[in-house]
Order: structure tokens, then sequence, then C-alpha cells
């Protein structure tokens, strides 16, 4: 999850069957064939169980030695980006989930490491976010072109912010589990209410709140309907008082691995 200070408008174009998200900053995104299937996100899920734990801590270690399935996930989503037939849900969970796959991936490729932002080295590219390091649909694609050219404008889901992991310790956990269009509302709504109530990453009480800089960041994602604060008591457990005072805590970017840290 990167900071980005624009927000581009989105076009549909059609051509020879295949749908391209065009957006002047991020280039194409493609859309697969008129009729394919959704991608079963089944080995994603069973890598998520296996290498993440209870309070989103990756053993990366391990997992760059038996990354074979995610190989084989990671194919899969290059070769069969969502078709115009998916529906909405189906879509969100692909990208949300194609977000963090690669994510994990670009970690593993240089682990071991302290930061995700220590991949910042490329020349040429400002951050590892906006490195084309894979493909979908045979187009070179970045974190970024995901999250501020496809999520963050095709679907309108603040709640997206609280899916998507950046591989560090202030982010919102990597979740157990894949994402799953069946269950995707659920899991959103979990997330959501799991990032709001871990004390290392937003301190919550009616009078004064110490968020997490991702609400800074995006403030725009969360008050398209009313303020932050109306946002926010969707799914804290106290009530947040409307005059309550907003600070924002330190960002750290260290890697979400090791023991177990208190949440």
């Amino acid at each position: 999850m990167k900071k980005l200070l624009w927000t581009l408008p989105l076009l549909l174009i059609t051509a020879g069957g295949v749908t391209l998200f065009v957006n002047s900053q991020h280039g194409p995104t493609p859309m697969g064939q008129a009729g394919a299937q959704p991608v079963s996100h089944q080995l994603w899920d069973q890598q998520l169980r296996r290498f993440v734990d209870v309070n989103g801590m990756v053993d990366y270690r391990g997992w760059k030695d038996q990354r074979g399935p995610l190989d084989q996930y990671l194919q899969l989503l290059s070769e069969n980006p969502p078709a115009p037939n998916w529906t909405k849900a189906e879509k969100l969970a692909y990208w949300i989930n194609a977000y963090n796959a690669f994510t994990v991936d670009i970690i593993l490729q240089n682990y071991p490491l302290g930061s995700i932002r220590d991949l910042h080295t490329v020349p040429g590219i400002a951050t590892i976010w906006h490195e084309s390091f894979f493909e979908i649909g045979g187009q070179p694609t970045s974190l970024n072109q995901i999250e501020h050219g496809i999520l963050r404008v095709a679907f309108e889901e603040p709640r997206i912010h609280f899916a998507i992991n950046c591989a560090s310790l202030s982010c919102p956990v990597l979740r157990a589990e894949a994402y799953f269009a069946e269950k995707l509302e659920a899991q959103l709504t979990d997330q959501a209410r799991l990032f709001l109530s871990q004390p290392l990453r937003n301190r919550i009480s009616p009078q004064e709140i110490e968020l997490s800089k991702i609400f800074s960041w995006f403030s725009g994602d969360f008050t398209k309907t009313g303020s932050l604060i109306d946002f926010l008591n969707q799914y804290v457990p106290v009530k947040i008082q409307a005059d309550a005072e907003i600070s924002y805590m330190p960002y750290d970017w260290s890697l979400n691995e090791g023991a177990e840290v208190p949440l």
C-alpha cells in the first residue's frame, strides 16, 4: 500500500472480446475473454493458511523454500484476468488477492530483507510499487496500477485499504485466508473491525482517536458519504464522538515477519 497523490478516471474499451481498463497514468490493464470462468483462489488460500499466523505475521523464510504452489497461483492470475461477465465480487476478490500474492512474491524474490522499502532501488523507478514486475493478461503490471488504477477507481470500496497488505507491520494484517466472492462482504467487514481494534495500528476512544496514516493518505476514500468519524463508527466497538480529537500514528515499515507482536 502506497500513498498516491492523484486519482484518474478509468475508461473501458472493448476490442476482440478483451476489455481494457484504460488509465492515462497507469496504462491499460486487461480483462479476460468474455465467458471465462472466475479464477480459483484455493491454491492461495492453502498457502496463506500454512505460512501466515493468527496475528498476520508471515513465515517468509519457510515460504521461500516451498513456493511452488505460489508460483502456480501467480501464473493462474497472470493468464486469467477478470472477464466482463464476472460479478463485481469476483473481480474485487481477484484484484485483492492478486495485490497480496504479488506483494508476497516480490518479498520472497528478495528475502531476507528488513522492509519492502529496501526494494526502492530500481533505476528510473520511484518505488517498488511503481515497478511492473509481473504481467496480467500479457500486460506489464505494477502494484500501484492494481491499487490506484483499478481497486480505488473501479470499485469505490474503502474497505479494500484493510484487505491489501504492504508486507509491513503498520499495514492491515495479511489475512490467513484468500478472499472469495461468496464471502467477500463478511471478510471486508471483519478486516475493518480487526484493523480498528488493534492498538498497534489504531487507538480508539470516544473523545480521542489515534489513527493509522492510511486514514490521512486516503481520506477522500473514507468520506464520500459522510465524515471520517461516521465511517469509523460503523466498525468500532465504542462510539466515537463527533468532536473527537484526531491524530495519526507513525507508520512502521518493518517487514511483517518473525515472532508474534502485540496487536
